[in-house]
């Protein structure tokens, strides 16, 4: 009996599991982050086609390797399958091409060996055709994968604005995007041109170049030209970019002014100085240049034309100047990276280091100060000049000048100019020098242009008191010479060299200033003992000194003048700095001119709130405070105050307060 039912529930069994088939299909939960890069990730973030693509693939019944191996066949496939849709092709086809591209760029075919040197010539001759020709199928994948993915985006059946919350929409929008990049990269590795094309040729495609967006480009030679989306910055806190349409890149044009050979030499008299080129050599206009560039039919009726047609266009776009552009008469905002050419300009240069060389007397191409602009020169924008403080360089405003590009509304209103000079030099020379370079460089700026006025200045520690210098009034000739004890006071008055550092003229440009961390009043910090030994060490620059001597020892009775350089009066930077010295006694009491607005950011590295305590362990607060700002701000923290989220927040609260103030924005 018992038999019998053990067989009964065995067959009953059998049944059940006849009747529901094999399971094939099981549910368990997987991490999110598994889930989201599923859907997100592609060729570009993986050794793997997107799920996208793959299923469209698995409708051809072809494996997504021998596609990828062979585009174009598998490409002609799908286009046979009609209920596969325009979006599935095109979006597809440009991710294969791509995937092809990516596949023959790191292959060894498409890179030179370092070894070639130990072959024969006939051998290093065939790896060169055998490079050309794999750099030469990159380009036509490169073009095939452009042409698909701007097909995808401008010419199905829905538009941009009806899939902007699509995924899809923002890989293909990353394939046009990286492709473009890479045609241009390996377009150069190919045929090494010295200067932007105006065409560039890949099979039968035509690439015109379009410069209208980007004139500062037109017929100029380059020095480089890259890609950004590969470049990493170690010492940038965070990239400023703009995503949209478009390849980010970085042009850096050559030095059209050519570097001084041998010792510098040291101007006295700037503003009367005859210049070779006719302008001050150390005010250099923007090098290193961020650049957008789109790739788009010369016409496009369907999508046959665009994927077929030999015309096309690579337009460059200056992305300062241009936010959107416009595409079948609708606008798309345009990709860019800010950050990029300020990166490369400080990791080129070297700032840094040239900063502590400077103030060792051992960087003489440094002895005369340098304006920086940052940008391409716009007369329409508002202009920002920085004056970094002692042993420091440009590389003091990372942050703020950062910020400043990816603030939108002060990177439409606002462009950057930075003073680079060398802090080993007196205090009062180098007001004298970066007054007179300011005022060549704003002598350059059109009287009719909104550049022309209402620039700010911007100094931290010794670049706060020059700055502070920089817009007052004030004649100091006759306390000045009392403190020498010169017999002929009247005849000292009346000398051009003494006379033109003694009285301080304001530079009319700017109409707002801030200082951070300054000591107007000197510090005792100056005074230390491992300070003073500092010092010592520290000389004034010698081209300085030999410029001095072979003005002041011309005439008999400026011997007694020569004799006060680096003995009280004359110093270097450091000294000057020091509460005791005859340079805060001359100055500590000269403030803006009138009118002038002007703030104060203060450093706190105590824990007291009494202002009689507070330092930020350089400057004492009685030494930067100055009466008659319109702000004044204590923020927590040391010297390099500047450097700090807080103050870089409350200095765009002042540009923007600014700009309100002109009219020209309104939050």
């Amino acid at each position: 009996m018992q038999h019998k039912i053990n067989k009964l529930l065995l067959m009953g069994l059998m049944s059940t599991l006849l009747l529901s088939g094999c399971q094939v299909v099981s549910v368990k939960n997987q991490a999110l982050n598994v889930t989201i890069a599923n859907e997100r990730d592609s060729i570009l973030s993986r050794n793997k086609l997107s799920e996208a693509s793959l299923n469209v693939l698995s409708m051809t019944g072809r494996e997504a390797k021998i596609c990828t191996e062979s585009p174009e066949s598998c490409v002609d496939e799908i286009k046979q399958i009609p209920q596969i849709i325009d979006e599935q092709l095109l979006s597809t086809a440009s991710e294969l091409y791509l995937a092809k591209a990516i596949e023959l760029e790191n292959s060894a075919e498409c890179k030179i060996s370092l070894l070639t040197k130990h072959i024969s010539q006939e051998r290093q001759q065939a790896q060169q055709v055998s490079y050309e020709k794999c750099l030469s199928q990159q380009l036509y994948m490169l073009d095939k994968s452009i042409r698909y993915s701007y097909a995808y985006m401008f010419k199905t059946k829905r538009g941009p604005q009806d899939r902007i919350f699509d995924n899809r929409q923002v890989q293909i929008r990353d394939f046009y995007n990286q492709s473009i990049a890479k045609l241009v990269n390996t377009y150069y590795l190919r045929y090494k041109p010295t200067e932007v094309t105006s065409q560039i040729k890949i099979g039968q495609s035509i690439y015109n170049i379009d410069f209208d967006n980007y004139p500062e480009l037109k017929k100029r030679k380059i020095e480089q030209l890259m890609s950004t989306y590969n470049l990493n910055f170690s010492g940038l806190r965070s990239i400023t970019r703009r995503d949209g349409f478009g390849s980010e890149f970085l042009v850096v044009l050559p030095d059209d002014i050519p570097k001084a050979s041998g010792k510098a030499k040291y101007i006295i008299s700037p503003m009367s100085y005859k210049y070779p080129s006719g302008i001050n050599p150390n005010i250099h206009q923007a090098r290193y240049l961020a650049a957008t560039l789109t790739a788009e039919p010369a016409s496009a009726a369907s999508v046959e034309d665009i994927l077929n047609q030999a015309n096309f266009q690579i337009k460059a776009y200056d992305p300062y100047k241009f936010e959107k552009l416009t595409i079948g008469n609708k606008q798309y905002p345009l990709a860019a990276n800010f950050s990029a050419p300020y990166g490369l300009w400080l990791a080129q240069n070297n700032l840094g280091k040239s900063a502590y060389l400077s103030l060792i007397d051992r960087d003489e191409q440094l002895t005369m100060p340098h304006l920086y602009m940052l940008e391409p020169y716009n007369p329409n924008k508002k202009i920002i000049v920085l004056v970094h403080g002692l042993a420091s360089s440009p590389e003091a405003w990372i942050r703020l000048t950062n910020d400043i590009m990816g603030d939108p509304v002060l990177r439409e209103h606002f462009q950057v100019w930075q003073v680079f000079y060398s802090t080993n030099m007196p205090i009062v020379e180098s007001r004298f020098q970066i007054h007179a370079v300011l005022t060549q460089a704003f002598a350059q700026v059109s009287n009719q242009a909104p550049a022309k006025h209402d620039a700010v200045l911007i100094g931290h520690s010794m670049g706060g008191i020059i700055a502070r210098l920089l817009v007052s009034d004030a004649d100091v000739t006759q306390n000045a010479l009392k403190m020498m004890n010169a017999r002929q006071i009247n005849q000292y008055k009346n000398v051009n060299v003494v006379k033109d550092r003694l009285v301080m003229k304001d530079i009319p440009n700017f109409s707002r200033a801030i200082f951070l961390s300054a000591p107007h009043r000197g510090t005792e910090f100056a005074d230390r003992w491992f300070t003073r030994a500092a010092r010592k060490i520290i000389k004034l620059p010698g081209a300085f000194l030999s410029a001095m001597a072979d003005v002041l020892t011309q005439e008999e009775d400026l011997k007694d003048l020569f004799k006060e350089i680096d003995h009280g009066l004359i110093q270097n930077g450091p000294s000057d700095l020091s509460y005791k010295s005859k340079f805060i006694a001359l100055t500590e009491d000269i403030m803006p001119k009138k009118g002038m607005k002007y703030h104060s950011i203060i450093g706190n590295a105590t824990k007291s709130d009494d202002l009689n305590i507070i330092t930020d362990d350089v400057v004492p607060y009685k030494s930067a405070h100055l009466e008659g700002a319109v702000s004044e701000k204590i923020l927590k923290g040391g010297h390099s105050i500047q450097e700090t989220p807080e103050a870089v927040l409350e200095l765009r609260r002042i540009l923007r307060q600014h700009l309100v103030e002109l009219g020209l924005y309104k939050p």
